[in-house]
């Protein structure tokens, strides 16, 4: 499976010039938001704001909508204009959504509606909103396209459950090409139970390499990819293989290896399993933030990296645990790199990236 386009929107801006440029640049401090349902103060959030996306017409489209159906709206829009396929919105386009939590801020506000005013006054807007399927039915409607459609939610392993039936989709040729990506939100109750359970940075700073006591920052954004089985000419790289769990996938060797250690779970140690001495290794969680579908933009960064031939630094070097770690832009060849990420189970999802031929 061939990735021909890349939609990414993130706290840092919109598309892959600015994606791009994060990784050229590294760390930079993340907003700060007030602590909900706490004793005060405030916490860092890697946020995206809407307002300062310089060209917002696509939205104009979708003014009832909430802000993840928004932001995955732009970056499908984003990857469908990338891929430079001709009348691609006349083809047979499949789209699949995954996501965490999905808009659980506008479930929350339709569940105080029917507390504050009863079931029969509740917003119908917001219903709709909250469901799941939104985001993947406004994508649909305001780019037209025709396909199949479908949401995976999964928590960790979400965006490779999505991969995989991309994959599938197109091996059945069920649809020409599919648009698969993620989208996540940061929201005050999870913004809660993040802090209660997890360790937040104080700093800002998200240290992947730590893995106990891991520290997370809760951040936001959306990634698509326009994906087929085509010539593999003016493509990004392919997906060679998706695995979960006890499967190991096709056990080619990278280049590089990309860890979604994002302090989502307390102990991340597991993650030592999967580096070696042999091949250095990069995470850039940094630069995006916690969540639950990190691991999109992962893939992203290593498509980017693979296409243009250069393996970007780490954005944090703090290693406790003498890990062999990318501290340098590199422009030495790369053929293969993995993404890699565990749930709570210590069970592994290996994303395998490969450059193209």
């Amino acid at each position: 499976m061939n990735i021909y386009g890349m939609g990414v929107l993130f706290n840092r801006g919109r598309g892959i010039a600015s994606y791009e440029a994060a990784l050229r640049q590294g760390w930079q401090k993340p907003s700060e938001v007030e602590a909900p349902y706490g004793p005060g103060g405030t916490y860092p959030v890697y946020q995206v704001d809407l307002e300062q996306i310089p060209d917002r017409t696509i939205l104009k489209k979708m003014r009832r909508s909430d802000k993840l159906s928004k932001m995955a709206v732009l970056a499908a829009h984003d990857a469908v204009d990338d891929c430079g396929i001709p009348d691609i919105r006349q083809k047979n386009v499949g789209i699949i959504v995954a996501t965490g939590h999905g808009a659980h801020p506008t479930t929350f506000e339709f569940l105080d509606g029917i507390l504050d005013f009863g079931e029969a006054a509740a917003s119908p807007t917001v219903f709709s909103n909250s469901v799941h399927n939104a985001a993947a039915s406004y994508i649909a409607s305001v780019l037209d396209i025709h396909g199949p459609t479908l949401t995976v939610t999964q928590f960790l392993f979400s965006f490779q459950a999505a991969l995989q039936l991309a994959k599938v989709w197109l091996e059945e040729e069920r649809c020409d090409y599919v648009l698969v990506g993620s989208a996540d939100l940061y929201g005050e109750v999870m913004g809660y139970i993040g802090n209660s359970m997890l360790t937040t940075a104080d700093d800002g700073k998200i240290r992947p390499f730590h893995f106990k006591p891991s520290s997370h920052v809760p951040g936001e954004g959306s990634v698509f990819f326009l994906a087929g089985n085509g010539p593999s000419q003016s493509v990004y790289c392919s997906v060679a293989d998706v695995s979960v769990g006890g499967d190991q996938g096709d056990g080619a060797p990278a280049d590089l290896i990309i860890l979604d250690a994002d302090g989502m779970l307390p102990d991340e140690t597991a993650y030592l399993a999967s580096v070696s001495g042999d091949i250095p290794a990069a995470s850039y969680t940094p630069l995006f933030g916690s969540m639950m579908t990190g691991s999109a933009f992962t893939c992203a960064a290593g498509a980017l990296m693979l296409k243009n031939q250069v393996l970007y630094p780490n954005p944090v070097v703090d290693n406790p645990h003498d890990v062999r770690l990318l501290k340098e832009k590199t422009d030495a060849p790369a053929r293969a790199i993995h993404c890699i990420r565990y749930n709570a189970h210590a069970e592994r999802a290996v994303i395998n990236l490969r450059g193209a031929p």
